[in-house]
């Protein structure tokens, strides 16, 4: 009884846990792979859910403080899947702190390249940045031009999104063309 006192309240978890899905979801479709060049590996589909989330952190970036609130726990459960994944592919308790940070990093490192030429509405440096990151190292990587193309248009979609449907937890990101 009195060990509830201490317990953190979740009164958004229902909401945080359909937002994450459907964030996770649409990181999920099969297109990025097949057609726009994300490599359908364990650390492609990192960084196309990092795509997904960078879009969704910058939309709530100017949403009320229930949309800011929500984009925190948003995080918060995308680090904890991160860490649940890591331990699924056989990582051991020492390794897991090392490998998280690792991974915190690259993601913060992805939001600032990103916004950058996001803001900057540079699409060649957005192509850049993600051909640098989904495929590093590699001189004979695809291009990233339909990503950033859609990177674009899904962030202007999504401000015309209501503050209601994102305090809700509705908030859908548009589909790839295909």
């Amino acid at each position: 009884m009195i060990f509830g006192l201490f317990r953190r309240k979740n009164g958004n978890r229902a909401i945080v846990e359909r937002q994450y899905a459907a964030l996770t979801s649409a990181a999920r479709i099969p297109f990025f792979y097949s057609d726009l060049g994300v490599p359908d590996t364990v650390m492609g589909r990192f960084e196309m859910l990092s795509v997904v989330m960078i879009l969704f952190f910058r939309r709530t970036a100017s949403s009320a403080t229930s949309g800011q609130e929500l984009a925190q726990e948003i995080i918060d459960a995308f680090f904890q899947d991160i860490d649940h994944s890591i331990r699924e592919l056989g990582i051991g308790d020492q390794g897991v702190p090392k490998r998280m940070k690792k991974l915190a990093g690259m993601f913060y490192g992805r939001v600032k390249s990103y916004a950058a030429a996001m803001d900057a509405d540079d699409a060649a440096g957005l192509e850049e940045a993600l051909r640098r990151n989904l495929h590093p190292g590699d001189a004979a990587a695809p291009a990233m031009d339909g990503l950033a193309r859609w990177m674009i248009s899904a962030e202007a979609a999504l401000k015309e999104v209501p503050e209601d449907t994102i305090a809700r937890g509705m908030l859908v990101l548009p589909t790839p063309e295909t």
